[in-house]
């Protein structure tokens, strides 16, 4: 009888050790998945990010542009593939300008397509990482 009850103490023990295990594991598992969704602080993303420099290009007609971004990435992985594919990148920029008139890029709309655009350029190229925003630093329509 004496056995009996300290069998049943111990499995009561077990099972309570094994619950807390499981609570302990469910709780740090979505703390790691919370941290994931969460937006970057602005210092992890000035981290992640690039300046292009000022670039002075033509438009598709007569007009010319000078233009600077700020590129953001994922990773520190990617800012540090993206630095050795800036040429690559100035290359993307004055291909995709040369296509646009000063109409189609002047207000925010143009913007902000101008950026997407980019955007999705310059990921097709990428390997390690992508890149997640691309800002327009610098602009002046001439």
């Amino acid at each position: 009888m004496k056995n009996n009850k300290l069998v049943m103490i111990m499995l009561i023990l077990l099972v309570a050790i094994a619950l807390a295990g499981t609570v302990a594991i469910v709780l740090v598992l979505n703390q790691n998945g919370q941290d994931k969704n969460a937006e970057p602080t602005i210092d992890e993303v000035l981290e992640a990010s690039v300046d292009i420099p000022e670039l002075t290009t033509n438009l598709a007609e007569n007009d010319f542009i000078r233009i600077s971004f700020k590129i953001q990435t994922d990773s520190i992985e990617a800012k540090e593939e993206l630095e050795k594919r800036s040429f690559q990148v100035n290359n993307i920029i004055i291909l995709e300008l040369s296509e646009q008139s000063a109409a189609t890029i002047k207000g925010r709309e143009g913007q902000l397509q101008l950026e997407e655009n980019l955007k999705v350029s310059i990921n097709e190229i990428m390997q390690e990482g992508e890149v997640e925003k691309v800002y327009i630093t610098q602009f002046l329509l001439q």
